[in-house]
């Protein structure tokens, strides 16, 4: 696939059934609809319906970046703004098809869900680990 914003191929990158498409040029990432809920539910012990069903139903944010096209439909995606403090502002296919995050997005995501409280310990520290690596989430 080719990246939405540099144009560069993209690599996959899996891990315990999440496959990640990832821009190796401009380090921005690609869920596939399904990948993100696969991820935010092996670090939180709740299930991610409610979280990702905010995104796909949350207004366009304004913004001067410029607008991406998904890589599955090509049809123009909405910026949107998710996490807290700072919130982090991706593209979202209108159709469903996935999320954008541009480079460093998904390690300040993955920081943000760090600092929640989880029953899954284990699993969410392995996750966390691995995201980290591979999307440098460092302090």
């Amino acid at each position: 696939m080719i990246c939405p914003v540099c144009k560069s191929d993209r690599i996959v990158i899996e891990h315990s059934k999440i496959e990640l498409d990832y821009c190796t040029s401009c380090h921005g990432v690609w869920f596939d609809s399904g990948e993100l809920e696969l991820l935010l539910e092996s670090v939180s012990q709740e299930p991610s319906s409610p979280f990702l069903n905010n995104i796909l139903g949350s207004p366009e944010t304004r913004s001067s970046e410029k607008k991406r096209k998904c890589p599955i439909c090509n049809k123009k995606m909405k910026k949107t703004t998710i996490g807290q403090q700072p919130e982090i502002l991706i593209d979202v296919c209108r159709q469903g098809d996935g999320l954008w995050f541009d480079g460093g997005e998904v390690g300040q995501l993955i920081k943000q869900l760090a600092k929640k409280p989880s029953g899954k310990a284990d699993s969410q520290q392995r996750v966390i680990d691995f995201l980290g690596e591979v999307f440098q989430a460092r302090d």
